[in-house]
């Protein structure tokens, strides 16, 4: 099944998901579809470097004996820590949103810029 799909699907998908996630993030005016954005683009940046560390035919990074075409696991590793980055990011973001509209009784970003 997966061998019907173009190669370069991954790599449209993350350039669609980035365009999607820079869209909300600079067009909304809540913060909380702001956030949303801003995960969306995350995850494009994830998707990307997956993408990238895909090798058709590769093995897992594991010794064994007559397998000479191995996976990158570095992109991996990245991506396990972008994922922890990004769930770091969204919780502080958040609480900052909660403390934003517990003094100011708003989310929208043009009335906060006015006070």
């Amino acid at each position: 099944m997966i061998e019907l799909l173009p190669p370069n699907l991954p790599y449209f998908a993350s350039i669609a998901l980035l365009l999607i996630g820079l869209y909300a993030m600079i067009t909304k005016r809540n913060l909380i579809k702001k956030i949303m954005g801003l995960n969306i683009f995350s995850t494009s940046v994830l998707l990307f470097l997956i993408a990238m560390g895909y090798r058709e035919g590769g093995a897992p990074p594991i010794e064994v004996e007559g397998v000479t075409h191995y996976v990158n696991p570095l992109p991996h590793a990245l991506v396990l820590t972008g994922i922890v980055v990004a769930l770091a990011l969204t919780s502080f973001a958040l609480i900052l949103i909660i403390n934003i509209y517990k003094e100011h009784k708003t989310l929208d970003s043009e009335k906060l810029t006015k006070l």
